[in-house]
């Protein structure tokens, strides 16, 4: 490849990546606005489904999961235990820690809000063309990988 077909390619590259970028940081502002409760931050809502996914955690494992400092977790835990979305409970070996995990309040309020967002985003795309919905079934998946790396 010549150079200037590999800065053709190379601004290309950087265009398609700017404009993904904001199509990604558009749906997901939109979809935030769908969201059931706005009474929790995305930061609360964050680590309850990191809970609700992983199980109990220690509030240090949690922190690392959601890569926010612990002083911040205990923050959240608090409100999130204030709210009765999460529960402590003792560490089985470690009399130290403590585990928290999602309640069954918490489990509901995610369950809620994915209803309400999935209701969205499945009538946007009952909208579309069915070829757009395909590329949209194939982008899903390199998305996710590139979410990953």
């Amino acid at each position: 490849m010549t150079q200037a077909a590999r800065t053709d390619a190379d601004r290309t590259d950087a265009d398609l990546s700017g404009v993904l970028r904001l199509a990604v940081m558009r749906l997901a502002r939109r979809l935030r606005n769908e969201r059931v409760s706005t009474d929790l931050t995305l930061s609360q809502l964050a680590a309850l489904a990191t809970l609700e996914r992983h199980g109990s955690l220690t509030p240090g494992e949690l922190a690392a999961q959601e890569k926010v400092q612990p002083p911040s977790m205990t923050r959240i835990i608090a409100t999130l235990q204030a709210l009765g979305l999460t529960s402590r409970a003792a560490h089985p070996t470690d009399g130290r820690q403590a585990l928290v995990a999602a309640t069954p309040a918490g489990t509901e309020l995610l369950a809620a809000d994915r209803r309400r967002r999935d209701a969205w985003l499945t009538q946007r795309l009952a909208e579309l063309d069915p070829a757009d919905v395909e590329v949209l079934r194939t982008a899903a998946g390199i998305l996710d990988r590139l979410a990953s790396a």
